[in-house]
Parts: C-alpha cells; structure tokens; sequence
C-alpha cells in the first residue's frame, strides 16, 4: 500500500506545481494589455471596449461603426529630436545639396544645413511639407516610396542608435491589437506625409494603406508609353493636422470614430470631432513623462507640443496615459 501512495503523492505535488505555474501564463495569455500597468487608464480602456462590443448592452456600438482613429508622431512612436519624417527630409537635402547652391541662402532649406532647428521647428507640418514636396518633384510616387523604404532600413536614430520603426510604441501596438479583435477598424490619422507612411506603416501597425490618412503634396498622372505614373508635384496639397484632422476624417474615412488617440494640440480638433457626439467616445492623449526611458515634454516643446488638449482633457472625460506610470515597457526591444 505504502508502494502506491508515494507515487500518487509525488504525482499530487507535480500536478500542484504546475498549476500553480499555469496561473500567471494564463494570465499573460489573456491580459490583451501586458505591457499597460493596471490602474485607471488601462481599466477604462478596458471597459469602453467591452460595453461598446457587447452585443444587446446600452453601449453597444455596431461593427461598422466602431472607428478608431490614431495620430502617428508621439501617439504611436517617438517624436524627438524632431519628426523622424523630417530626419528623412534633413538627410535628403544634404544629399542633394551640392546639386543645389542657391539653398545656402534660402529659407527653410538654409535652416537644414545650419542645424537651426529653432526656425524648422516654426515652420511645423507644413513647412515639412514644402520641403519634401521641393525636394522630390517630379518623382514618381512609386520611386518616393521606395526612396522612403531604403531610408526606413538604413537610417538610425541619434540617441538609441536603433532603426526608427523600433522606436514603436509597444503598449499602443498592443492596444491597437486589442482594438482590432474587438471589431474595430483602426485608422492612423497623421499630420506626417501619407507617401511616408505608406510604405512601411502596415507592417509595423498592421493597418493597411488605404487607413492611412495623412497630409499630402499634390500629384497628377502621367503616361509614359504604356507605363502609367503618379507623379509629385513641388506644392502642398493637404495638410493633416490641427482643424485638418477631422476634416480628413470626414473626406477619407466617411465615419465619424468613437475612439481617438492623440499626444498633441495638434490632435485637439480631432479628439473634440470624436468624443463631442452622442453615444460612447473614447478620447485618449499620451503624455510624454519618462525622461528616462523616453523623453519628458509637454507645453514647452517644440515638437509634438501639448497645452491646450492637457488643460481640456478632465472637462472632456478624455484619458491622459502617464507614459511613466502607466506603461511598463516602452519600445518593443525592452522586452528581449
């Protein structure tokens, strides 16, 4: 008898074990947000997306209707020194600049080649716009996102000496996940150039190109043969940010979003276009608070500058994620 109840015992203290270690795997496997400490902000993104996809609730918000729209500089991954579309800019006029001497004297491209960020900074969006729509006129779109892509692999960011797109932001990669197996359709709505993203924002976001809303230069189509083009053109034609935002909304998208996601007064038109409506509305803005492991800025930067959304936010009910205390990890590479 003694024989039988050892084995069994041992077997008991085994099956023990290891479901004591099942508990937090299992946990892990169902936290959607394992990278979102817990606390208010993940607590009530959680319970906005499961009234509004609960079927038969009081908040229940139809899968057609579901809309989330994200800004992209600071919202899903970093925005200092500078918008890293205008490194993209600064790298290609000194590439070009030999080619091109009158620029030493001429504004913004002088700026580039002194390193006054003081003056780019001024010039915002749409000074980035001029510069880019300069810069690659008569360029096929098709050549511009290839230049983008080459750029996207080769470049790295001066402070952490990373590719770019490892400066993503893994909570909001997780949020848009989670966002998208909930039935919601998830829409970047950026300031930043929309041939600049194109290329290479649906492998890292998962969003595909024709979600992708941002500012634009004009083009026009040309025949060369039988070989059909779009080409750029040296003006701007669109400019995504600020009161742009909703009007993009609007013209692309065709839905009004119940949830938005922004860092910046330059998404305060677009959170006041979601939330401002009847039903549920989600408005979320990160705050930049971790200057160690990221950067702290807020009202005083010159790029991705917040004032005017942080003062509006507790009369609106929008949720201000702490990058500091709310998220565990940063960037996806501190998790290896």
């Amino acid at each position: 008898m003694r024989a039988m109840i050892l084995p069994l015992t041992r077997r008991f203290l085994v099956m023990a074990l290891l479901a004591l270690v099942a508990v937090p795997l299992a946990h892990a496997q169902t936290d959607p947000l394992p990278s979102w400490n817990q606390g208010a902000t993940k607590a009530a993104i959680v319970d906005f997306v499961a009234r509004t996809s609960r079927d038969g609730g009081p908040d229940f918000v139809p899968v057609e209707d579901r809309i989330a729209v994200f800004d992209n500089d600071g919202t899903l991954w970093s925005e200092q020194p500078a918008y890293f579309q205008a490194a993209f800019a600064f790298d290609r006029i000194r590439a070009l600049a030999k080619d091109h001497p009158e620029w030493k004297d001429k504004q913004p491209f002088k700026a580039v080649l002194e390193g006054d960020m003081k003056t780019l900074a001024g010039a915002g969006e749409k000074g980035l716009l001029e510069i880019v729509a300069a810069t690659h006129a008569g360029m096929s779109v098709s050549d511009f996102g290839a230049l983008v892509t080459d750029w996207i692999t080769t470049a790295r960011h001066p402070r952490f000496d990373r590719p770019y797109t490892d400066l993503v932001f893994q909570p909001m990669l997780e949020l848009l996940a989670y966002l998208r197996a909930n039935g919601f359709r998830t829409f970047i709505v950026s300031g930043g150039g929309i041939e600049f993203m194109r290329p290479w924002a649906p492998g890292i976001y998962g969003i595909p190109p024709e979600q992708i809303v941002g500012s634009s230069g004009k083009t026009e189509f040309r025949l060369d043969g039988d070989k059909p083009e779009i080409v750029k053109l040296p003006a701007v034609e669109f400019v995504d940010d600020g009161s742009g935002k909703p009007v993009g909304i609007n013209r692309f998208i065709g839905r009004r979003p119940v949830f938005a996601a922004g860092n910046s007064d330059g998404d305060l038109q677009m959170l006041q276009w979601t939330t401002l409506n009847s039903g549920p509305r989600f408005g979320l803005i990160v705050h930049h608070t971790d200057a160690e492991r990221e950067w702290a800025y807020d009202r005083a930067s010159p790029f991705g500058r917040l004032d005017k959304a942080l003062d509006e936010a507790p009369r609106r009910g929008w949720t201000v994620v702490d990058m500091k205390s709310d998220w565990n990890v940063i960037y996806p590479f501190e998790k290896k």
